[in-house]
């Protein structure tokens, strides 16, 4: 009898859009996890989840069982202008991290929890995210502010290379 090959199974990812829907700029990473979602569509084992707005501990229940992470977010700095983005890695958030009170739980601090108790969660190396500066997180309304709707598709397009990469 002769050994069949072993058939590699897909790297699994999570695409993740984060924020708020009807908070202006907030809104950022679902709109921009909408638009790769539907451009890597064909990526093997790629999950989408375009809206998701839990932190802290909860976080841990969305994104269990990936090998690799891919967020999409806002950020406000103060420092760059509305659609500037960064790229972070898990590795670049551990000096954010600190297990002394579960009621202060940031993305690090949580995901090292969840490997302290075993869960299956993606290594520091193998989390990556792409943060967009914002203008307005705080203002209610479905419309991101001029800049960023005018800016969407070259900095979405930008972002959406760098996320091809990393699920090629």
């Amino acid at each position: 009898m002769s050994s069949a090959a072993a058939v590699e199974e897909p790297v699994k990812t999570l695409l993740l859009g984060m924020g708020n829907a009807i908070l202006c700029d907030d809104a950022v990473g679902i709109r921009l996890a909408k638009y790769l979602g539907e451009r890597l569509a064909h990526a093997p084992g790629l999950s989408v989840l375009e809206e998701c707005s839990v932190g802290g501990l909860n976080i841990l229940d969305v994104v269990t069982g990936y090998d690799r992470l891919i967020i999409l977010d806002s950020i406000k700095t103060g420092g760059a202008k509305p659609g500037d983005w960064y790229r972070f890695t898990g590795e670049s958030l551990r000096e954010t991290m600190h297990l002394d009170s579960v009621h202060d739980t940031n993305l690090a601090t949580a995901l090292e929890l969840g490997r302290k108790l075993g869960l299956k969660l993606p290594e520091d190396r193998d989390i990556h995210i792409f943060a967009v500066e914002v203008q307005d997180n705080i203002t209610f309304s479905e419309r991101m502010t001029e800049v960023l709707e005018r800016d969407f598709l070259q900095y979405a397009e930008e972002i959406y290379k760098e996320a091809a990469e990393l699920v090629s």
